[in-house]
C-alpha cells in the first residue's frame, strides 16, 4: 500500500519570502496557457480574424482576474455562505484557502464577454479560441492539490494496487488518490479530446461546448472517488456539491452544442 510522500508545500523560502509549490502550479498554468494560445491565434480560423500574440496576454490577465475572484467567490457562496454571511472579513482572506472551479468558471466566462465586447469581438469566438487552453492549467492546479495532500479521496479496497494513506486525513485508511484521477481526466485526456477537435474550423461555439461538455462529464464521474467536502458531506440523491454544479454545466454545454448546429444551418 502506497503512502502519500508528504511534500514539503514550500518548494523555496528567501528570508519572510516563502514560494509554495501550489502557486508555482498556477504559474505554470498560466505559462501553459500563453503557449498554446500563441499556437491557437495562428491556425487559419483566428488568423484571419486578426488574432495577435498581444490578444493572449491581454486574455491571460482578464482571465487570471475572473480564475481569482470567481473561485474565491464560487467558494463563498456555493460551499460556506452561512459562514461567510457571518464573517465577512474573511472573504478577501485567500490564503486561508477555499477556491471553487465552477465559481472560477463563471468568472471567466465574465471576463471574457467583458473583453468581447471591448474588442467587439464575438464573445463565443473568444471563448473557443481558449477552451483547448484551460485543462492543461486544471492539470498543474491538481498536481498542487496532490503535493499539498489536499482533496484526497474517498476510501479505496486495500487491494487496490494505487490505493493512498493520506496522512492529512488524520486517518490510516487506504484512499484512492482523487486528485491524479483528475489530473489525467479533466486535465490530459479533456486536453487531448478538445486539442484534436479544434485543430480544424468548427462552428463558432462547438468548442466551448464540448469543453463543458467534457469537464462536467469528467468531474462528475472523478466526484464519485473523491472525498465529499466534510462540511456538507453528500447530498441529495447521494450526490457532492461538485457533482450538482457540474449538471447544469453539462446541460448548457449541450444546449450550446445543438445552437451551434442550429444556427449552421
Amino acid at each position: 500500500m502506497l503512502v502519500h510522500p508528504q511534500f514539503n508545500p514550500i518548494a523555496l523560502s528567501i528570508g519572510p519570502i516563502q514560494i509554495h509549490w501550489y502557486g508555482l502550479m498556477y504559474l505554470a498554468g498560466f505559462a501553459l496557457f500563453l503557449y498554446l494560445a500563441g499556437r491557437r491565434v495562428k491556425m487559419s480560423q483566428f488568423a484571419e480574424a486578426g488574432w495577435t500574440r498581444r490578444d493572449v496576454e491581454d486574455l491571460l490577465f482578464y482571465g487570471v482576474l475572473g480564475v481569482v475572484l470567481g473561485g474565491r467567490l464560487g467558494y463563498v457562496l456555493f460551499y460556506k455562505p452561512v459562514f461567510y454571511f457571518e464573517h465577512p472579513l474573511e472573504i478577501v482572506q485567500v490564503w486561508k484557502g477555499g477556491m471553487s472551479f465552477h465559481g472560477g468558471l463563471l468568472g471567466v466566462i465574465l471576463a471574457m464577454a467583458w473583453f468581447a465586447r471591448t474588442r467587439q469581438r464575438p464573445w463565443l469566438q473568444v471563448t473557443d479560441l481558449i477552451a483547448p487552453c484551460v485543462p492543461t492549467g486544471l492539470a498543474a492546479g491538481r498536481i498542487g492539490n496532490f503535493i499539498n495532500g489536499e482533496l484526497w479521496g474517498r476510501a479505496a479496497p486495500p487491494s487496490l494496487p494505487w490505493a493512498m494513506i493520506f496522512p492529512e486525513s488524520g486517518s490510516n485508511i487506504p484512499r484512492h488518490p482523487s486528485e491524479l484521477y483528475e489530473f489525467g481526466m479533466e486535465g490530459i485526456l479533456l486536453f487531448i479530446i478538445l486539442w484534436i477537435y479544434a485543430r480544424k474550423p468548427r462552428p463558432m461555439g462547438r468548442v466551448s461546448a464540448l469543453f463543458l461538455i467534457g469537464y462536467g462529464i469528467f468531474r462528475f464521474i472523478a466526484e464519485y472517488f473523491r472525498e465529499p467536502d466534510s462540511f456538507l458531506g453528500l447530498l441529495w440523491l447521494n450526490m457532492s456539491m461538485g457533482q450538482w454544479l457540474c449538471v447544469p454545466m453539462v446541460a448548457a454545454g449541450l444546449g450550446l452544442w445543438w445552437w451551434s448546429g442550429r444556427r449552421r444551418a
